[in-house]
């Protein structure tokens, strides 16, 4: 009696079989029926999420773009150098906020790790790039060259977006070439042009690749 009783419980308490392990309706008990599709997908998900950041959300991008075009034209109107500069560091705060927000919605929604070792990748190569810009912001400001801001901005944010975007989607590290080109042609084009570059870089490129993302990464 005691070994039935034992039988039974352990035949209770037995885990689930694997989903290739069950066996299909009409079969016979033990017969496999895998599923190499679900399978191929599982892995290939796992693997993505495991080697790169998959967080970065292209509608964020897209609403950071339409911030930057409001902070052109509104710094278009300024009176003075430093009213000028004030527009675009509200900017840069917002444009902070915005991507750490919309970053963790898309994380929370479709269940991506947020604080991945890919997410800390991303963060180490976007970073100094960007820390960098403040200090040469203050510098060039200082010394009266704030007409070489935007060409800094441009290529400094584009350098981190490279570095950084090389553990995310891959289509990022192409955005970010494409606002080094953006800075590159702001140093030969004349000084007066510098706002519209920013308007171009961080309004029109971040729409674009903003939609691209959205589209292909769902969100």
């Amino acid at each position: 009696m005691l070994d039935r009783r034992s039988h039974r419980i352990r035949r209770i308490g037995r885990a689930a079989p694997p989903s290739w392990d069950r066996s299909t309706p009409g079969s016979s008990p033990g017969t496999a029926a895998p599923n190499p599709a679900d399978d191929l997908r599982f892995i290939r998900d796992t693997m993505e999420r495991s080697a790169a950041f998959t967080a970065v959300s292209g509608w964020g991008y897209i609403l950071l773009g339409f911030t930057a075009l409001a902070a052109a034209g509104l710094a278009a109107r300024q009176m003075s150098s430093l009213a000028w500069l004030r527009v675009w560091l509200a900017e840069g705060l917002l444009a902070i906020a915005i991507g750490l927000l919309s970053c963790t919605w898309k994380a929370n929604r479709r269940g991506l790790p947020l604080f991945s070792g890919p997410a800390r990748k991303v963060a180490l190569g976007l970073a100094p790039p960007l820390v960098a810009g403040a200090f040469l912001t203050f510098l060039l400001f200082r010394a009266g060259l704030q007409s070489g801001l935007p060409a800094t901005w441009l290529l400094l944010y584009g350098a981190g977006i490279m570095t950084g975007g090389a553990f995310s989607v891959a289509i990022l590290p192409v955005m970010g070439l494409c606002f080094m080109l953006l800075g590159g042609l702001a140093v030969l084009a004349p000084a007066a042009w510098g706002n519209w570059f920013l308007a171009g870089g961080f309004g029109g490129l971040h729409i674009v690749f903003g939609l691209l993302i959205a589209r292909r990464h769902g969100g």
